[in-house]
Parts: C-alpha cells; sequence; structure tokens
C-alpha cells in the first residue's frame, strides 16, 4: 500500500554513508536536544507485493515476523533512551506503515505494543495523541482490531486506492474491493474512531467517470472515513509498474485528464466537507494526520525498522535526516550487534541551506503555507504574479491553481538565494 511516509525532498548538500557521520549522528541522538514526540515505525512484511510500490517491502518465506519484533523492541528501547526527557518519554504521534503492517501477527502485536507502551508514554486518544496503524483489507479481522484498539491505536489507514477490480488488476492490488468496507467496519466497531482511506488516480485506461465512481463510493462507505489521500500513480524506477510501461504493456494517462482528476477530487471532497490541508491529503476539520503534518512541518521524529527515515530537528541550521539500512537481515544483525542501533545509511548532518530548501518544499504543500520571511521577496512577488501564490499577513500559501504546480513554484524559490 501506499504509505504515508516522508515526501521527496530536495537532494542534500551534505550527504554520505561514512562512518564519520554515522557516529556523529549517534553523538547527536544520545546527547542534549530537545524531546521527540513522533514515532515512525516500519513493518516490511508483505503478502504480494504491489507493481507501483517502491517502499521497502517483500513477500518474506522464512518466517521471520517473531526474531524481527525482537529486533524492533530492541530498536525501539533504545530510540526512548535518545527520545529526550523523562524514562519514559512521551509520543504524541506514533505511526506504524510499511509494506503491511496488519500483516504482522496478533501474537507479534502484542508484544509490539506492551513494548511500546513500556517503554514510551504514548498519548491516548483523550489526551491528544494519535496512534495510526497501516491496513490492508485483507489481512484485517476482528481479533487484530481489537488488539490494535487496546494497544492505544486511534487510527487505521486502509490501502483501497481503488474500487475498480480492473484497475486494481492492473496496479497488482490482490483484494477484494467489498473487503475496503468490511475493514473499516471492523475497526469502528473495535473502538477506534478514526479511519483513512488511501486512492490511487491516473491508472492506465481510467477514466474521469470511473474515477468519480471511485470517489462516491469511498464517500459513501460506512461507517465512513474521515481521512482521505489520493495519489496520481507515480512511476518510480525499479518497479514492476515502470517496466511494464517502458515494455509498452499500456500508456500513461493523458496529463490534461490527470488535471481534471485532481481538480474533481477537491471539488468533491470539499463539497462532503473534507479540505485538502496538503497536495495529496484531506481531512474533515479536526482529523488531520498530525504524524505526517510532523514531517510537513520540520518537527522531529525517530525511526525504527528496515528503512524507516528519521529526523532530529536541531535549531536553525536543520537537523540530522538518516534512514535505517533497507534490507532486513542486515538490519537486524546490526540492531542485535550495536546495543539496538539500527546500521543507518543517507546520513544527512545539519545544513542551513539544505534546512531552509526543506521548509520551503514541504512547507508549501501544505494549505497553511510558510514563513514568507523564509522567501526572496522578487521570487516570491513572481509567484503570485503568475496566480499560483498569495502572501498574507505573513505567510506564504499556493491558490488552487498553485497547487498544481507545487513543486515547480517550490524549485524556484529554493534556487532564489
Amino acid at each position: 500500500m501506499l504509505p504515508q511516509a516522508l515526501p521527496t525532498l530536495p537532494p542534500a548538500d551534505v550527504r554520505g554513508t561514512e562512518v564519520g557521520d554515522a557516529r556523529r549522528l549517534r553523538e547527536a541522538l544520545a546527547g542534549a536536544h530537545g524531546p521527540v514526540r513522533s514515532l515512525y515505525v516500519h513493518v516490511p512484511f508483505c503478502f504480494h507485493k504491489c507493481h507501483y510500490c517502491d517502499f521497502y517491502s517483500f513477500v518474506d518465506t522464512q518466517d521471520r515476523q517473531g526474531v524481527f519484533v525482537d529486533r524492533l523492541l530492541e530498536e525501539l528501547r533504545r530510540s526512548a533512551a535518545c527520545a529526550g526527557g523523562a524514562a519514559r518519554p512521551r509520543l504524541e504521534t506514533v505511526f506504524v506503515g510499511g509494506g503491511t503492517p496488519s500483516l504482522l501477527a496478533v501474537d507479534q502485536w502484542r508484544r509490539v505494543l506492551d513494548g511500546l507502551h513500556r517503554m514510551f508514554d504514548v498519548a491516548r486518544a483523550g489526551e491528544g495523541g494519535e496512534f495510526t496503524v497501516e491496513c490492508n483489507p485483507e489481512t484485517v479481522t476482528a481479533e487484530l482490531m481489537g488488539v490494535l484498539a487496546a494497544g492505544g491505536v486511534t487510527r487505521v489507514s486502509v490501502g483501497a486506492q481503488s474500487f475498480n477490480a480492473a484497475h486494481l488488476k492492473t496496479l497488482e492490488r490482490w483484494h477484494d474491493p467489498a473487503n475496503v468496507e468490511r475493514a473499516l467496519g471492523l475497526a469502528a466497531d473495535a473502538g477506534i474512531a478514526r479511519r483513512s482511506l488511501d486512492l490511487i488516480y491516473a491508472t492506465p485506461g481510467q477514466t474521469l467517470e470511473e474515477w468519480r465512481a471511485d470517489l462516491e463510493r469511498a464517500l459513501g462507505l460506512a461507517p465512513g472515513v474521515e481521512h482521505l489521500s489520493a495519489y496520481a500513480l507515480t512511476y518510480e524506477p525499479n518497479t514492476a509498474m515502470t517496466a511494464r510501461l517502458e515494455r509498452g504493456d499500456f500508456a500513461r494517462a493523458d496529463e490534461d485528464l490527470e488535471v481534471d482528476m485532481y481538480d474533481l477530487l477537491v471539488a468533491r471532497l470539499r463539497d462532503a466537507g473534507m479540505e485538502r490541508y496538503e497536495v495529496s491529503n484531506f481531512a474533515r476539520p479536526g482529523a488531520e494526520c498530525r504524524h505526517n503534518l510532523a514531517y510537513w512541518r520540520q518537527e522531529s521524529w525517530l525511526a525504527a525498522g528496515p528503512s524507516a527515515s528519521g529526523h532530529l530537528g536541531v535549531g536553525e541550521a536543520g537537523g540530522w535526516r538518516w534512514k535505517n539500512v533497507p534490507r532486513l537481515t542486515d538490519w537486524m544483525e546490526g540492531v542485535a550487534s550495536s546495543g539496538g542501533w539500527s546500521p543507518a545509511q543517507d546520513v544527512e548532518p545539519p545544513q542551513a541551506g539544505r534546512a531552509r530548501a526543506e521548509r520551503i518544499m514541504t512547507g508549501l504543500r501544505l494549505r497553511e503555507g510558510i514563513d514568507a520571511g523564509l522567501l526572496d521577496a522578487t521570487a516570491a512577488r513572481r509567484e503570485v504574479e503568475r496566480g499560483w501564490m498569495v502572501v498574507e499577513e505573513g505567510r506564504a500559501r499556493l491558490t488552487d491553481a498553485g497547487f498544481h504546480f507545487a513543486d515547480g513554484v517550490a524549485r524556484r524559490l529554493m534556487g532564489s538565494r
């Protein structure tokens, strides 16, 4: 499924996998810094690899869920020691993505949840906490939803992608569309109050009316959803979807059609009371994904599991970024041999120029926009004159038209100093 993970960021000015960088990252995590209130956990297991997916996931034939959880708990123990604050540091948002987290066996989920609550003070729903788990419709059971709810999970994100069987087949999604509603119902019955849905549009051969039908089906689900993420299909390198495109198995969706689909998405969800708060994310008031907002606002978060990415903010110079090694065996062996430290790659030390670029890139994707003081005044005025942006009360925000060109606007503004 499509996890709500870190959006694409500009290249770093300083980037490396050198031992020195990894050592300095550990020193930064273990040293004095502000409290870290968010955690991302990556579960890599899938029962089938979807053709469009470029996130680290695989079908595991070696039944390694138990040892994976052993190592995950070791990494979480180390992470808790680095979160700052009390012996059980407080987490306000937790997000478990993948892969297919709902494929993890119920007994393993009990171990993960018990460990999390022993090591962290995980805020509950009534305390303003948000705890999200991604789910595949086929792997949701009443028992699993009951365990998640008892463990403090407040939100499930279900990967529907489409309700059209032909388009699901194109995407290599193996689920019955009817099971989406069943999964949401089981979550609601267990007491999980917030429910989110993922959709994909601009699938080869998809018409505007078929996309309209998907939206109507999503909005008509009972129980309802409060949050919807909708992504135009992208052809990432080294995915089966891209290989099929290059083979000529199908053609990309027409660009004008993709624009029409996005405009329909925004208008229909707005009519239904779900406002766009980020380029691809829509929510009823108060139901925005707080964890993803932490990404886009450049806050700090810890990372656990193979390929999970983390960020430790250290002020105006930006922060440390890193990615856990995206190979299960290497990750497990590294955690076991280092007292819970995950082997990291793509370690990026703080760098002020990169920090500014990241704030512009991610902040402009949000409805709330960014501090206009980050921008070169002349460059900002050009975007206002184009009609892509407005500047009001010290905030720079994209217009409805500007959201179509968010990446281009951000690139121009990032390069203006």
